[in-house]
């Protein structure tokens, strides 16, 4: 096999790697706490947002979206893992939402919300 077709295939296999990289990189929620339509004691509570990748944590966001429906922008912890955006919040009974915005190191942004309801505590 001559040298130029050896490294043409080598390049077209680099691309297709590249791609099939490039195109696996958004950020897809994987996990939360709360769960999806999910339950939680009143009081101090930790939310952690687990994504299929690494994230930019300065650019990407978490909004409290509370039962009287005001938002509050959450602080990211800073020792969230590299593909999690953690933070906490007091929360009281009610239905609440935490709207998410996720920057992956890929450049794209993706977006959802995770309903849940907060139960006073026994």
């Amino acid at each position: 096999m001559s040298l130029h077709r050896r490294f043409g295939i080598f390049l077209v296999a680099a691309t297709c790697t590249f791609v099939s990289l490039s195109a696996s990189a958004h950020a897809i929620l994987v996990d939360s706490t709360p769960k999806p339509n999910g339950t939680l004691t009143a009081g101090h509570a930790a939310l952690v947002f687990k994504y299929n990748s690494k994230i930019d944590q300065h650019r990407s966001r978490l909004t409290l979206v509370k039962p009287d429906h005001s938002e509050t922008v959450l602080t990211i912890a800073a020792n969230s893992k590299s593909n999690e955006l953690d933070s906490s919040a007091d929360l009281a009974p009610g239905s609440y939402s935490v709207r998410w915005q996720a920057l992956a190191l890929d450049g794209h942004i993706t977006r959802g919300d995770v309903p849940f309801t907060v139960i006073a505590a026994p």
